[in-house]
């Protein structure tokens, strides 16, 4: 008998966060286009549309700030990942190469369903 191991507390957690700011996004007017993208780089959680413009969004979820905000987990070097994975999605989306680019980040810190949250807009 094959038995199935428990979603872990942090998935569970990390796609209560997605599954939020993916609804309040599409509540402000963006159409989503794709979730969880990924390439050999990396993975983008939410790829929108707003206006004539693609929104590559990174959503960032922290059950406390003790150790610093959700956005600033964003360093460098998750954001040239973000930017790698990004081109190999314009790259296979021939459509979405002629919009213009901006990456935004949501900010979750407490309670995923409910803590306080942050919509950054082109941040980098």
């Amino acid at each position: 008998m094959k038995t199935t191991l428990p979603f872990p507390l942090n998935l569970r957690r990390g796609h209560n966060a997605e599954a939020r700011a993916c609804a309040h996004l599409q509540k402000q007017g963006l159409l989503l286009l794709a979730r969880n993208y990924r390439s050999q780089h990396g993975e983008i959680d939410l790829i929108m549309q707003e206006q004539d413009a693609l929104v590559f969004v990174e959503v960032r979820f922290r059950s406390n700030a003790n150790f610093g905000t959700p956005a600033e987990t964003v360093d460098a070097r998750k954001q040239a990942r973000l930017r790698a994975t990004a081109e190999h999605y314009l790259q296979n989306t021939p459509k979405a190469s002629k919009k213009a680019c901006r990456f935004d980040i949501v900010a979750i810190t407490g309670d995923a369903a409910s803590g306080d949250f942050r919509w950054l807009r082109n941040v980098f």
